[in-house]
């Protein structure tokens, strides 16, 4: 499998944002405005301050990473090119397609990083090495 997406393939999206006096509501919806079927969602919460999470890549999963409270800094990586993206709305969410290392830091305190993914749990999709994720990059 040869991987040529680069983290100017991960982009922001837009979610859906329905306000009214008593507040705001954002829906995802099966394949309503998510580039692909969501088949697991989980969250972070309670980091402690200067701790990261992440330091992996995926071969095939997709993700929509989400500040669902507060903010964080989510580096991109694809072996040449970085790209830091700070999340800071629910309303919005980072897309990062497959074969992109990222790591997650800078969380605020109570923040909460919700993660829709394309796949249900595979250990065997990640890359928890960098020099086997650039092997695999083949870079």
């Amino acid at each position: 499998m040869t991987i040529s997406n680069t983290v100017y393939d991960c982009n922001i999206l837009p979610l859906s944002k329905i306000h009214n006096r008593a507040g705001n509501i954002t829906i995802v919806e099966g394949n309503s405005g998510v580039p692909f079927p969501i088949k697991r969602i989980y969250y972070l919460y309670d980091i402690p301050g200067g701790e990261t999470r992440g330091g992996h890549a995926h071969k095939e999963l997709f993700q929509l990473i989400v500040a669902a409270s507060g903010s964080f800094d989510v580096l991109l990586d694809d072996g040449k090119n970085k790209k830091i993206v700070t999340l800071n709305r629910p309303d919005y969410a980072l897309m990062v397609v497959p074969g992109i290392w990222r790591e997650l830091f800078e969380f605020s305190s109570g923040a909460i990083c919700m993660v829709l993914a394309s796949q249900k749990y595979d250990e065997s999709d990640y890359l928890r090495d960098y020099n086997n994720f650039l092997k695999f990059r083949n870079v």
